[in-house]
C-alpha cells in the first residue's frame, strides 16, 4: 500500500502500518492513539485547522459541487426513537449501519390541541374520549357520519363538557377529511372506526368488502393523507387480532385491519408517527362484541383469550402509545380457559408457552432449582440445566424455540454477541441464583458447556450428594461379583483397583479427619478384609 487513512486504535494500528510499502504514507485522522514515526514510512497525523481558513474555505465548496454531481453522497443516517436505544446500540454493534445513528425523543401530546378521533360515539371512541379528557386533553373531536345527532352524543357531552365536541364527516370520503383536518391544530389522530360483516369466504361479495373495508382502511388511508404533513405527536390505528391471529368468518374484517398494521409499518418508514394496536374482544359494553352470541363467546373462550374489560384496554393503550413498535397487539390471555390445541390461534400458542417459561424462569431461586435436581438421577441433571441454558438463550436472541439451539454449537455462532451475552447472563443470574461473569458465554462457548458449569456450580454450592448414584454402582458391583468364582489372580487384581478406589474416596473433601485413617485401614487391609468390607457395607454381614 502506498497510502493509509486511519482512525482505528491498538494493535490494528500496527496492522495498518505493515500494509505500507517503504516510503508509504500513514495519515493519522483519528489522533486517539498517535505513535511515534515508524522507521520506513512518512507518518503524520493529519489536523485540519493546519489547512488555514483560505484552504479550508475551498475544499468545503469542492465538497458542495461533488454533493451536487452526486459524485459523493452523505453517510446514511438512521433514527430511532430512544425508547430503543438498546436496540440501536445492539444494531450498531453488530456492524449493520454505516453512517449515524440518531436517537430522537419521542414527540409530548399538545393537551391544547385537538386530538381527532373517528368512531363517532361508538363504544371505543367514547371510552377513549373520556380517558383522554381524565388525562388532560383540552379538546377531543368524536368524527363520525351522524356527529352530534348520533347515539350517546348527548350524554358524552353533559358528561365531558366542552373538552368534547362532535363533527359530522364521512372519514370514507378523503375530501370531506381533508376539509375536516384543514381547521384544526391537531396533535393526534386516533381512528378507532369500524364495521362487522361477518360471513364464510364463499359469501363475500364485492359489496360486503367494501361495507368492512371503506370505514376501516379506506378511512385510515385518507386520515394519513390528510394528515401527513402535520407535526403529529401519534397517529393510532386501532386494528383487530384477527389480522394477526386470524378469525373464523372474518376474513373481509382481518384483510382490513392488516392494512391498518401495513399502514403503520409504511409511517414509520416514512418518518412519521403511527401505531397500530391490534385489539382483542372487548366486553359487551365497551365495543362490537356486543353483538356477539353465546358461540361465538364459546370460540374466543376456546382460543385462549379473554375479553378485555374498560380498565385494562385504558393501560394497554397507554403501554402501546408509549412504546416505539409500529404494531402492537393488546388481547387478554387466558389459557385456563382454552380448548384443543386446534381452536387456540399458532401465534397465541407460542405467546403462551413463551410466558409460561418466562414465569417459572423468573419464579426459580437457587433454591428450588436445586431442590429438582436433588430429586433426578445424575444423568438427568445436565439435561435439565441445558434446557434451562437454551430457553433462556432462545429468549435472548429472539428465536420462537429453544430447539433451534444447537447444544454443541457456539453461542458466538449462534448470534450471542457481547450485548446479548450480559443479558442471557442476566437471565441466567435470576433463575439460578448464581454470580456469574459477563463473559460467562465465551468462557463457556457452547449450551452444553455452559449447562455443565452451571451444574458444577450447583451441586458445589449445595453440596449435592451424589451417593444415590455410588451406591447403584456399588449394586452392580456386588451383583459381578456373586456371579461367579473368581481365581486367585482376578481376586488380586479387583482387590488392588478396589483398595486405590477407597483410597481416592478417602482422600476426598469429604475424608477429612477420620477419612485418612480409613484410607490407611484399607492399605493394611487383607484380600479377605477388603470382601468382608464390601459385605458389610452392602448390608450382607450383621453384627461382625
Amino acid at each position: 500500500m502506498d497510502v493509509v487513512l486511519n482512525s482505528l486504535t491498538g494493535e490494528f494500528i500496527d496492522a495498518s502500518l505493515r500494509l505500507l510499502k517503504p516510503g508509504g504514507h500513514f495519515l493519522e485522522m483519528g489522533k486517539t492513539d498517535v505513535r511515534e514515526s515508524p522507521p520506513g514510512v512518512r507518518y503524520r497525523a493529519f489536523d485540519l485547522s493546519e489547512a488555514g481558513p483560505d484552504r479550508m474555505g475551498e475544499m468545503l465548496a469542492e465538497l458542495l459541487r461533488l454533493f451536487a454531481k452526486d459524485a459523493i453522497r452523505p453517510l446514511p443516517v438512521r433514527v430511532w426513537d430512544v425508547r430503543r436505544a438498546r436496540s440501536a446500540f445492539r444494531h450498531m454493534q453488530q456492524a449493520k449501519h454505516i453512517g449515524k445513528l440518531v436517537l430522537t425523543m419521542p414527540p409530548v401530546w399538545d393537551r391544547a390541541a385537538t386530538v381527532l378521533v373517528t368512531g363517532g360515539t361508538g363504544g371505543l371512541a367514547a371510552h377513549l374520549a373520556r380517558h383522554l379528557v381524565a388525562q388532560g386533553q383540552r379538546h377531543v373531536l368524536l368524527a363520525g357520519r351522524r356527529g352530534a345527532a348520533a347515539a350517546g352524543a348527548a350524554e358524552l357531552r353533559a358528561e365531558l363538557g366542552e373538552a368534547v365536541s362532535f363533527a359530522a364527516c364521512d372519514v370514507r370520503d378523503f375530501e370531506a377529511v381533508r376539509k375536516l383536518v384543514s381547521d384544526l391544530r391537531l396533535t393526534a389522530v386516533v381512528h378507532a372506526a369500524g364495521v362487522l360483516d361477518d360471513g364464510v369466504l364463499e359469501s363475500m361479495t364485492p359489496e360486503r368488502l367494501d361495507t368492512v373495508f371503506a370505514p376501516k382502511a379506506d378511512a385510515a388511508w385518507n386520515l394519513h393523507r390528510a394528515t401527513e404533513g402535520r407535526p403529529l405527536a401519534a397517529f393510532v390505528l386501532y386494528s383487530s387480532v384477527a389480522g394477526v391471529f386470524g378469525a373464523g368468518g372474518q376474513g373481509n374484517y382481518a384483510a382490513a385491519n392488516t392494512f391498518l398494521d401495513a399502514l403503520a409499518a409504511y409511517r414509520r418508514q416514512q418518518g412519521l408517527p403511527a401505531t397500530s394496536i391490534a385489539w382483542g374482544p372487548w366486553a359487551a359494553s365497551s365495543g362490537m362484541t356486543s353483538t356477539l352470541g353465546e358461540a361465538d363467546r364459546h370460540r374466543t373462550k376456546a382460543s385462549g383469550v379473554a375479553e378485555i374489560d374498560a380498565g385494562q384496554g385504558t393501560a394497554m393503550f397507554e403501554a402501546a402509545i408509549g412504546t416505539d413498535e409500529p404494531l402492537i397487539v393488546a388481547t387478554a390471555a387466558n389459557p385456563a380457559g382454552a380448548g384443543a390445541p386446534a381452536d387456540v390461534p399458532p401465534l397465541l400458542r407460542n405467546l403462551v408457552r413463551a410466558a409460561r417459561r418466562t414465569a417459572v424462569g423468573a419464579a426459580a431461586s437457587q433454591a428450588g432449582l436445586v431442590e429438582k435436581l436433588t430429586a433426578l438421577p445424575e444423568d438427568e441433571r445436565l439435561t435439565l440445566l441445558l434446557d434451562l441454558v437454551r430457553a433462556e438463550a432462545a429468549a435472548v436472541l429472539a428465536l420462537p424455540t429453544p430447539g433451534e439451539l444447537k447444544a454443541d454449537r457456539e453461542f458466538q455462532e449462534l448470534g450471542v454477541n457481547s450485548l446479548t451475552a450480559v443479558e442471557l447472563r442476566n437471565r441466567l443470574t435470576a433463575a439460578t441464583g448464581l454470580r456469574m461473569s459477563a463473559t460467562l458465554v465465551f468462557d463457556y462457548a457452547t449450551p452444553r458447556a455452559l449447562a455443565a458449569h452451571l451444574l458444577a456450580e450447583l451441586v458445589a454450592g449445595a453440596g449435592l450428594d451424589s451417593g444415590p448414584s455410588v451406591l447403584a454402582e456399588l449394586d452392580r458391583l456386588e451383583a459381578a461379583m456373586a456371579a461367579g468364582e473368581p481365581d486367585e489372580l482376578t481376586r488380586t487384581g479387583v482387590t488392588g483397583r478396589l483398595r486405590a478406589l477407597l483410597a481416592l474416596w478417602g482422600t476426598s473433601d469429604r475424608g477429612t479427619g477420620a477419612g485418612g485413617g480409613v484410607a490407611e485401614l484399607i492399605e493394611s487391609a487383607s484380600t479377605d478384609d477388603v470382601f468382608a468390607f464390601i459385605d458389610n457395607e452392602l448390608g450382607r454381614l450383621k453384627n461382625r
